[in-house]
């Protein structure tokens, strides 16, 4: 368990329907047992380039996830419970099996933005659950069964 004391959920955000409701879910737990909520958003360059040198906007990346990150803060602030958030560039699974050693419990959508129709869990709340540091909780597709 977490060292701070109070109830640490750590979660994974992107700006899908699925890390929204994860994010809801966790600020609710986290009221309930007077916890904290440290939200994650991972960025990194595109592996992609073109034939013809065309130069990326790299800060864009980087922009993006903040707008991102800071969206969601803003969509849940008034909720009573104490929220953080941290900007990682990197991988998301990565990111948050990090965040986990100091953590209670994570929550992560079952696909986030890049997931395929179809999959049970996309690849980060997959690596997650299997190599984070604390329980893992995944969030289905809001509107499932």
């Amino acid at each position: 368990m977490a060292g701070s004391g109070s109830f640490k959920i750590v979660v994974g955000v992107d700006g899908s329907d699925q890390s929204k409701a994860a994010m809801d879910w966790a600020v609710e737990e986290s009221r309930l047992r007077k916890g904290e909520v440290q939200a994650i958003t991972a960025w990194s360059f595109p592996y992609v380039s073109d034939a013809m040198g065309t130069a990326w906007d790299y800060e864009i990346f980087q922009k993006d996830a903040q707008a991102i990150l800071e969206a969601e803060l803003e969509r849940v602030k008034d909720r009573g419970v104490p929220l953080t958030g941290r900007i990682v560039e990197g991988n998301p699974a990565a990111a948050l099996i990090d965040a986990s050693r100091d953590a209670d419990l994570v929550a992560v959508g079952s696909r986030g933005h890049g997931g395929f129709t179809g999959m049970l869990l996309g690849s980060v709340s997959h690596q997650t659950i299997h190599h984070a540091h604390c329980p893992v909780l995944v969030i289905r597709e809001p509107g499932t069964d």
